[in-house]
């Protein structure tokens, strides 16, 4: 991923990647995405980098020796430490569908961003809405007040978050409306192809808003936009 490409994604949001991936692949039917409503810290960004997993639980205490259970948390900060950046920490709650316990709150996400990370994805939950740091974006499954007793489970494995499924590494692209997973054989293409999905967008919509709409510049405008979008 050049510089140019992760200022361009920063810049756009996740359903703009959704379907300029599809551009590039020339068909629909695109589908590493979450399923279901997730909530975001910070819904006017958008998180772009490479995928840091880890599984974390909470309902119950650890069974582990505690000095394993603070070892294993060691080394999952410095697993989130040494990550290439741009980096996002990417945890699947294993209590879902009935997570309780808030590991994203003002601590941990200012630990996060001071390792130079650039979010988090979890279908786990988030607290401390008013002291989270900025510029650092939590897209989360759910809203609490509790830490519980969130312990890491592992460090490095495939996770699920809302029906996709990410592993160590891929390119993550997630906002208020979720997240996707960028295949890697799209990357050097993806520029060309949010820009064609863009500029044949702005086209439909200013012929929809011509204060002359004739129903024929649309319909030119609509199949320009259905070419240059599947």
């Amino acid at each position: 991923m050049t510089p140019e490409l992760l200022k361009l994604l920063r810049g756009i949001d996740t359903p703009t990647v959704c379907n300029a991936i599809e551009t590039v692949q020339g068909k629909r039917g695109f589908d590493a995405f979450t399923r279901g409503t997730m909530l975001c810290s910070d819904p006017g960004h958008s998180v772009v980098g490479y995928a840091v997993t880890a599984q974390i639980a909470a309902l119950a205490p650890p069974t582990e020796p505690a000095e394993v259970i603070r070892a294993r948390r060691m080394d999952y900060y410095r697993a989130m430490y040494d990550a290439p950046k741009p980096s996002v920490a990417v945890i699947e709650d294993l209590d879902f569908p009935d997570c309780i316990g808030a590991y994203w709150g003002e601590v941990n996400t200012t630990i996060h961003k001071g390792f130079g990370m650039s979010g988090a994805l979890t279908n786990g939950v988030m607290r401390d809405l008013g002291d989270l740091p900025d510029g650092f974006p939590v897209i989360a499954g759910s809203i609490g007040p509790s830490h519980g007793f969130v312990h890491v489970r592992s460090i490095g494995a495939p996770v699920t978050i809302f029906g996709l499924h990410v592993a160590q590494g891929d390119l993550i692209h997630a906002d208020r409306h979720g997240a996707v997973v960028i295949p890697a054989d799209v990357v050097d293409s993806l520029a060309r192809g949010i820009e064609k999905l863009l500029s044949a967008e702005h086209e439909l919509i200013y012929e929809a808003l011509a204060p002359d709409l004739a129903f024929e510049a649309f319909a030119r405008a609509w199949a320009a936009f259905e070419r240059a979008r599947t």
